[in-house]
């Protein structure tokens, strides 16, 4: 938005697009939390961004908050610190309007409705933000069916509504998803809720989406064939050497994900060292919580898509080898991958089901954890090849 409309709107009192906060003090990373979440919600559809200004007062005068670096990373870190689900699209930026020194945050309109914020829908229409009623949710739902979506949202034609199990959605799934008063109201049909967390289509045409076969679905291989994980283990250095270990790890996310983490922990080998000191130092060959990142990365942003190729993790008696579909995506590129601050998501709403799961505490900082516990374990930074169709990445055993 240039800075004239930017004027305008910051001294339009009566505007339901922007949101007017004097500091960060109080309840206000909460409500400018809840803002982002309607104005990316978008429920009367106005198809434009939503503004916060921070460092401004109701009536659009400023306040005089110092607009720092830190202020700006702070609220930067909302689109990234995984309240905020699917992970919404915005802006920050420092400004001068009218004389005003304030913090810009521009929301973009979500193409996948319904958004929320600590497992609340927040929407706003006129003056009101408050929580997504069953009929506000519908009209979401409604929105979200005709955008050009992400592959993770399509369809899967062959698949059923029965294909879903609904024991893992209701026990596990909607807990973690959605805050305790708000499933006691429990005035949304099975269907709506699915709906709701993305898993289906819609109520009135109940097909299974990837996302909903890839998390919740009773035989996911035969919805979506390269969903697996294929594990080696080689006794040597080379492909052609014994396998130790071999198994196509498969199933829904959750279960994915748990049987990977046995498999992983099960092989790492941890040395004792009773000669440097006066207590015994373990050190593992690699530390699991570098493994965990990378494993769960390949998971999270390799392509379903056009492929039956799974992700191989090759553990060899000197590395590991990590493969998945997929190249760079969006504003990752060959050159800048990897780079702290720059992210993009091929299947944002598989992101956001890992972090329901609690698989995900943040986004955006997994390589950076996993080079970090590599370094402190004493083992060489992981080394990553990044091509048009897959990236591989390559750990090292410590020495």
């Amino acid at each position: 938005m240039t800075d004239q409309e930017l004027e305008v709107l910051l001294k339009d009192i009566e505007s339901d697009v922007v949101e007017r906060k004097e500091s960060l003090g109080g309840d206000a990373r909460d409500t400018i939390r809840q803002a982002v979440c309607a104005f990316a919600n978008d429920l009367p559809n106005h198809r434009k961004p939503g503004v916060v200004f921070l460092g401004a007062r109701d009536n659009g005068s400023c306040s005089g908050l110092p607009i720092t670096d830190e202020l700006l990373r702070t609220l930067a870190d909302m689109k990234t610190d995984g309240n905020i689900l699917p992970i919404p699209s915005l802006s920050v930026e420092r400004k001068n309007l009218t004389g005003c020194n304030v913090a810009v945050v521009t929301v973009q309109p979500s193409d996948a409705p319904p958004v929320q914020y600590k497992g609340r829908i927040w929407v706003r229409t006129g003056p009101r933000r408050g929580i997504a009623s069953a009929q506000d949710e519908r009209i979401l739902n409604e929105k979200r069916r005709y955008r050009d979506l992400p592959f993770d949202l399509h369809p899967i034609q062959h698949a059923k509504l029965g294909d879903l199990n609904r024991r893992l959605f209701e026990e596990d799934y909607l807990p973690s998803a959605f805050a305790a008063d708000i499933l006691e109201k429990n005035d949304r049909s099975y269907e709506q809720r699915l709906a709701t967390c993305r898993m289906i289509q819609g109520v009135d045409q109940p097909i299974p989406t990837v996302t909903g076969c890839l998390v919740l679905g009773k035989l996911t291989r035969d919805l979506i064939p390269s969903a697996y994980i294929q594990f080696l283990r080689i006794d040597g250095t080379t492909l052609s050497d014994p396998i130790k270990d071999a198994e196509d790890v498969d199933g829904p996310l959750g279960q994915i994900i748990s049987r990977l983490d046995q498999k992983l922990e099960a092989h790492v080998q941890t040395a004792v060292d009773l000669t440097s000191g006066p207590v015994e130092i373990r050190k593992p060959d690699y530390p699991l919580a570098a493994l965990h990142q990378l494993a769960r990365n390949a998971i999270m942003h390799r392509t379903y898509e056009s492929t039956n190729a799974p992700v191989r993790i090759t553990w060899f008696n000197d590395r590991i080898e990590i493969q998945n579909p997929g190249g760079p995506f969006g504003q990752v590129t060959k050159e800048n991958f990897g780079r702290p601050g720059v992210v993009d998501y091929r299947n944002p709403h598989l992101a956001e089901a890992m972090k329901v799961l609690g698989y995900v505490q943040r986004f955006g900082v997994g390589i950076q954890l996993a080079q970090a516990s590599l370094r402190k374990n004493g083992n060489p930074p992981a080394k990553f090849t990044v091509e048009d169709t897959f990236v591989h990445v390559e750990i090292k055993r410590t020495a």
